[in-house]
């Protein structure tokens, strides 16, 4: 059964104090794979690079309907992919240079690419077309030209100036590092990605949603991914409808036939030599595929939206100036009203962009272990996203935890009071990172009702939710003056153990912490795309 390899790869997967999820053991520099996907002899098309004080507030942006929607043309649609997925930074240390991007990767990896599905747009393309994103360039690079016919019959039924963008990954880039564990990571990624691209659009007045009505092989079709194949191949992971007027839970019809007798520009340049199997992930990856078309309702409301406040913080500087802390000073606090806003922005709700991006249920719950917050006493802590699991929640963890309401106005329940830096730290692989910062967050799936109610796909997509909400903990931590990071590296049932939980029904998908950054001296920051202005030939370090 399907079901049994996703829980086999799962369990296999999880790290121990006795052992890691298997892995080379070593970095293999030699065969390190290239960090961007180049479609050679496909036309490329430069993007605009817009500026990120033209900006929007922060708070207004976190809730859809309150910015003034920009129109669809070759400027926004630049400074979209620009936000989401582009370049942020490159660093250098000595001889050696490597790129960050807008969208957190674990590792810095970055296995998710992104491909743009639009109509003519002025400036940008005179026929509908399929297009690469490639983000060293900033640059689109185009695949296929669509018939108007095929275009209409596609998005006929969402509202005018609507877009698609598709996100696919390539394990390799991550398991070249993380072995078998590099499956679980790409999904986060992909949830990574998401939530950037939900952000990104609020800067422009759109709106991002999931598009139900599609399996993995017509994404395939449409995203012309199909001739790949062997291990650089890439995977089709989701498409989102973005646009001014996109809402609810929108959906494709069935997907023509004819995008495969499209003609596709451009091969994909290989990614490096001497690749490293792993049969494993082949295996869950096959167990994953949708093959059935999800039906997405919309997310609930947990509690009443965060009034907007008069806060002069604006969202692309936050969003450009995201990073991921390498070490915390074990000093910077942040006051209760600031823990309040960060809380809240994790709460689900239909007009919230953090959340109204994937439609359909809650299945990840929060557990906080607190450090350093001003008038909240250090321990762990629960912050419930979905009140109806809230009993199932009690008895499936230890039954002395009070569970006494902590906050007011939000589900923020206290477990127990005490110093839990060190256990922050133990079940995060013994990583200072989670006990030096303010707070570190345990993201726990409600995971075997998700995979018996959706079936095994539900796997990639508890992933996806739990990247989701890390984005949204990487944006209010910089909002907040202080610094996030994801943790792929935690003990999976040690974790289990310190909440009380047995079995398999919940299950930990990912760490997260927040803090003041230590920054490294050592490291010489240079602007994200000074290569195009010096005119470097593609780099691929």
């Amino acid at each position: 059964m399907t079901l049994d390899a996703v829980r086999a790869y799962h369990r296999a997967t999880k790290h121990r104090p006795s052992r890691y999820a298997r892995s080379l053991g070593y970095m293999d520099w030699e065969h390190q794979p290239a960090p961007f996907r180049w479609y050679d002899g496909a036309p490329c098309v430069p993007l605009p690079q817009v500026a990120a004080e033209r900006s929007p507030r922060f708070e207004p942006a976190c809730r859809e309907g309150r910015v003034e929607p920009r129109p669809v043309c070759a400027e926004t649609i630049g400074q979209l992919l620009q936000d989401a997925l582009g370049l942020s930074a490159w660093k250098q240390a000595g001889d050696s240079r490597w790129a960050l991007r807008m969208n957190p990767s674990s590792g810095n990896l970055h296995p998710t690419e992104g491909y743009l599905i639009c109509g003519a747009i002025d400036g940008l393309t005179e026929r509908p077309g399929v297009f690469h994103y490639q983000p060293h360039q900033h640059a689109l690079e185009h695949r296929a030209v669509l018939p108007a016919l095929l275009w209409r019959s596609l998005v006929g039924r969402l509202p005018a100036d609507t877009m698609l963008v598709g996100l696919t990954s390539i394990y390799l880039r991550e398991s070249w590092k993380y072995g078998e564990r590099a499956f679980r990571y790409c999904q986060l990624d992909v949830g990574h990605a998401v939530g950037a691209l939900a952000f990104a659009a609020a800067g422009l007045g759109w709106r991002a949603r999931r598009l139900g009505g599609l399996t993995d092989a017509a994404l395939t079709e449409i995203l012309g991914i199909g001739v790949q194949e062997g291990i650089e191949a890439e995977h089709p992971d989701l498409l989102l409808a973005i646009g001014p007027a996109v809402g609810g839970a929108p959906r494709l019809p069935s997907v023509p036939p004819v995008f495969s007798q499209l003609h596709w520009q451009g091969a994909p340049r290989a990614l490096g030599s001497g690749h490293h199997p792993w049969p494993i992930i082949d295996a869950v990856h096959a167990a994953t595929v949708q093959r059935t078309p999800p039906t997405l309702t919309e997310t609930p409301a947990v509690c009443a939206p965060p009034e907007i406040g008069d806060s002069a913080l604006k969202l692309r500087p936050i969003i450009h100036a995201r990073r991921s802390a390498a070490s915390m000073d074990g000093r910077t606090g942040v006051s209760r009203a600031a823990l309040h806003q960060i809380l809240h922005r994790c709460l689900p709700g239909p007009d919230r962009v953090s959340h109204s991006v994937l439609p359909g249920p809650v299945r990840i719950q929060l557990f906080i272990w607190v450090h350093r917050v001003a008038d909240i006493e250090p321990g762990l802590y629960c912050l419930v996203c979905d009140l109806a699991r809230l009993d199932d929640l009690r008895s499936a963890c230890d039954p002395a935890f009070d569970w006494t309401p902590a906050l007011d106005g939000l589900p923020l329940y206290r477990l127990r009071t005490g110093d839990v830096r060190r256990e922050a730290a133990a079940v995060s692989c013994g990583q200072d990172i989670a006990s030096d910062g303010v707070l570190a967050v345990a993201l726990v799936a409600d995971f075997e009702r998700a995979l018996e109610a959706e079936g095994p796909h539900a796997y990639r997509s508890l992933h996806w939710e739990a990247g989701n909400l890390g984005q949204v903990l990487y944006l209010e931590a910089e909002a907040t003056g202080i610094r996030g990071t994801g943790i792929g590296c935690f003990f999976d049932d040690e974790t289990h153990r310190m909440l009380g939980m047995r079995g398999t029904d919940w299950q930990v998908l990912y760490h997260f912490t927040m803090g003041g950054p230590v920054e490294d001296s050592r490291l010489q920051t240079l602007t994200p795309y000074h290569h195009i202005e010096a005119q470097d030939p593609p780099s691929s370090a």
